[in-house]
């Protein structure tokens, strides 16, 4: 064989590679990719630099997660989704078996019994239970959209148990994930938006009843208002909604004074004035709120963050990640954070309306209402205008189950988003 014949089999064969590496990445929709990377460099800085003075050094490990995520985000984008609504029950079986494991042989920390141990790895079945019940309620939308209030029965029942179980861990943050997966998803599925104002009624209800009362005065009536200018049988439907109405008022004044322990009611309400408790509950979020601050326009720079450095706030790594961005990147790299977030869902929502069935776009829906919640909910938490509840910052907070969870929902939309693609590329 000539020197010029054997160069040219060996092009030929690096040629194919860089061929069978398109392929790969064939349809990859950039934008979805690139925000949730680059929040991933931008978290393992923050990270390292919060654990600067810790007796650990593993922020790399929030790179290999994110690594191992990736590969498995890669593959599922080229699997249809249909695959996985044939394997409804036993995904559901899967995730209850889980979560009941937890309470028999799981791992206590921080005060809930959320992890199992598996080959020396802390595994938290919450979080995969959060994706398997967005894969489940696409199915069941699907079929049964909600267009009547007995529609409601079928999802509000099969998330019911898989929320109790995370609910008694007790794991307040992903229960609230359940709730907020379910509303969206309904409402996508076909579900009036009145009825969604009366679905979250009971909470408001609840709220107003500890703190203002006399807004009950307006919100009862109009709340029947709603129920009967909505709701088929209108009789039934008034009378059941002010008596749901009515039990939340009158209840939770007495479950807050005879049901919550002090420790409770401080968690949920120090929010509001955290120097009440400054050196116990209120202490996370003055800290957070301190270093948010300090970081003013431009921040102090990467690995720069005085308090940071001091380790002022503890979990800063995994929940408060957010305060240790405001103080190294200040209010614009905050900014363009957030703003990347809406730019991601905003995606998700075109994906969404593009897809090619309607199981598909449920479950679009789903991811985009899972990771907005918690970023909302986080970003509210470290600022002061929430309660702390221990939910995760999407790609950026430390967490191997959650990273590798936001990989598996990234890599289901990217199916979505290819297959959207390849159908319009072959019209």
């Amino acid at each position: 064989m000539t020197l010029l014949g054997a160069w040219g089999r060996r092009s030929d064969l690096f040629s194919g590679g860089r061929v069978a590496r398109r392929r790969w990445f064939d349809g990859v929709d950039k934008l979805l990719w690139w925000i949730p990377l680059a929040m991933i460099g931008l978290a393992g800085i923050l990270i390292a630099s919060t654990q600067r003075q810790a007796g650990y050094a593993d922020w790399h490990q929030h790179w290999v997660t994110a690594a191992v995520g990736m590969g498995i985000a890669l593959l599922l984008a080229r699997v249809p989704l249909e695959r996985y609504s044939q394997w409804q029950w036993p995904i559901y079986g899967v995730m209850v078996a889980s979560l009941i494991a937890v309470r028999i042989i799981g791992v206590s920390a921080l005060g809930a019994q959320s992890w199992i141990n598996i080959a020396g790895f802390h595994v938290q079945p919450s979080e995969f239970a959060k994706v398997a019940a967005i894969l489940l309620l696409a199915r069941v939308l699907t079929r049964h959209p909600v267009e009547r209030p007995v529609d409601l029965v079928r999802p509000v029942a099969m998330i019911s148990l898989p929320w109790l179980l995370v609910f008694v861990q007790p794991d307040l943050g992903s229960s609230l994930v359940f709730g907020a997966i379910l509303l969206v998803m309904m409402f996508w599925s076909g579900m009036p938006g009145a009825w969604v104002v009366l679905f979250m009624s009971p909470l408001f209800t609840a709220i107003m009843a500890g703190a203002y009362p006399w807004l009950l005065i307006a919100w009862i009536p109009a709340m029947g208002w709603l129920a009967w200018t909505s709701l088929p049988w209108k009789r039934m439907a008034l009378v059941v909604v002010l008596a749901v109405q009515g039990v939340f008022a009158v209840a939770t004044p007495w479950l807050w004074n005879h049901f919550l322990q002090p420790h409770q009611r401080a968690r949920l309400t120090l929010f509001l004035d955290p120097s009440q408790d400054p050196l116990g509950g209120g202490y996370h979020l003055l800290q957070s709120m301190v270093g948010i601050g300090s970081g003013r326009l431009f921040g102090t720079g990467l690995m720069q963050g005085h308090l940071t450095l001091l380790r002022f706030i503890p979990e800063q790594h995994t929940d408060f990640i957010f305060s240790a961005l405001g103080e190294e990147t200040g209010f614009l790299g905050s900014l363009l954070v957030v703003v990347g977030y809406v730019v991601w869902i905003w995606r998700l929502l075109q994906i969404a309306g593009k897809a090619r069935t309607d199981y598909e776009s449920l479950v679009v829906v789903g991811i985009g209402a899972m990771v907005m919640f918690q970023v909302v909910v986080n970003i509210n938490m470290t600022i002061g205008l929430g309660p702390i509840t221990g939910i995760p910052l999407p790609w950026m907070s430390y967490g191997r189950s959650a990273m590798l969870v936001n990989f598996i929902a990234l890599g289901l939309c990217a199916s979505v988003a290819r297959r959207s693609l390849a159908i319009k590329a072959r019209r």
